[in-house]
């Protein structure tokens, strides 16, 4: 599963960057979406011997949507979420902003949460086994979560700190007006990838209703902030307005998490607090070598992300060392399973 969402999204990124560099235009979108599906549906096929056939069972239908109707609900209500904005600015701002407002929506968001969606889908069923054991179900979910904050914090910190750089040179300076809303959208995709870690959990303890009504509160704070904000700043303030509504959602599924996994909040504020830091001296790292070298190029921009990610890692390690973080026994026992499936 873990190789079969992955092909997929690898396939869509590099896909709608190409694209984006050969076409520049919103066409690679379309692109990118159109490679993943195809990569995954072949995948699928190669990685897996079972082949679908129609077959209807009415019992098992009825205790299914018992359960598949709240999941239904929130795949609405992130359907309109997650696309309602682009409504909003295409209504409101005409098609040229809205290009520029989808491809830093894209690029913002892709690397922070797409790979964290995948690590949330494939440690469901191992929820599920864990979901009448309140302890190895709290230990489950802190491990993922201290995973997902360790990748997805430098990613989107990158993202941040290197939007103008990776804008003029990968995408040409008519791309650069999407920058600020890019930026924005980079904590949005953030903090998306930490409430991601939450879903699978109130599915697999049978509690989705859980995260269909914090869809609500999400698309309801989306709805009643994105007219105002839009029209005052444009795409920025429809960042802006994502980002609010994130956050709001992100509070409410913590909390949720919090009490099903009996989980302490110091536990969950040690989890996100080192790899914040981290992150935090990276980009001041990122932004003095700015300062001091004036020149945009390729070779620079890899200079800044390997310093970057130097400083990332060497953080870390500080951090594992002195104040018993835990990551680096938690990328060994990662590795050895990944080996043992390969």
């Amino acid at each position: 599963q873990f190789i079969y969402h992955l092909t997929g999204t690898l396939a869509d990124f590099v896909i709608s960057v190409t694209a984006a560099i050969a076409l520049r235009s919103v066409w690679a979108l379309v692109f990118g979406l159109l490679a993943g599906n195809i990569v995954r549906f072949f995948v699928g096929y190669l990685i897996h011997p079972y082949r679908p056939r129609l077959n209807f069972d009415f019992d098992k239908a009825q205790k299914l949507f018992g359960f598949g109707k709240w999941v239904l609900a929130s795949s609405i209500l992130v359907f309109l979420v997650t696309q309602g904005d682009d409504i909003f600015v295409g209504k409101l701002l005409g098609t040229t902003m809205l290009g520029f407002y989808q491809m830093a929506y894209r690029i913002s968001n892709m690397p922070a949460t797409e790979i964290t969606h995948v690590t949330s889908q494939v440690t469901f069923p191992a929820y599920s086994k864990l979901q009448d054991n309140p302890a190895g179900l709290r230990e489950a979910y802190l491990k993922v979560f201290q995973l997902t904050a360790f990748i997805s914090v430098p990613l989107a910190a990158m993202i941040i700190v290197l939007a103008p750089e990776f804008t003029e040179i990968f995408l040409g300076k008519k791309w650069v007006p999407m920058v600020p809303a890019m930026q924005i959208l980079a904590l949005a995709g953030l903090m998306r990838s930490i409430a991601a870690t939450a879903g699978y959990v109130f599915y697999a303890v049978g509690r989705p209703q859980i995260d269909t009504r914090w869809q609500i509160i999400r698309l309801t704070m989306l709805v009643i902030s994105i007219y105002t904000l839009t029209l005052k700043w444009g795409i920025v303030g429809a960042s802006v307005a994502v980002c609010l509504s994130i956050l709001v959602s992100t509070i409410g599924f913590s909390f949720m998490i919090a009490k099903i996994t009996r989980c302490e909040t110091r536990n969950f504020a040690k989890m996100i607090s080192f790899p914040l830091t981290s992150g935090i001296i990276m980009m001041a790292v990122i932004f003095a070598l700015k300062i001091n070298i004036n020149t945009v190029g390729l070779w620079v921009f890899l200079l800044f992300v390997l310093a970057g990610t130097f400083v990332y890692l060497a953080t870390t390690y500080l951090q594992d060392k002195f104040l018993h973080y835990g990551m680096l026994r938690l990328l060994k026992e990662n590795f050895v399973l990944f080996r043992g499936v390969l």
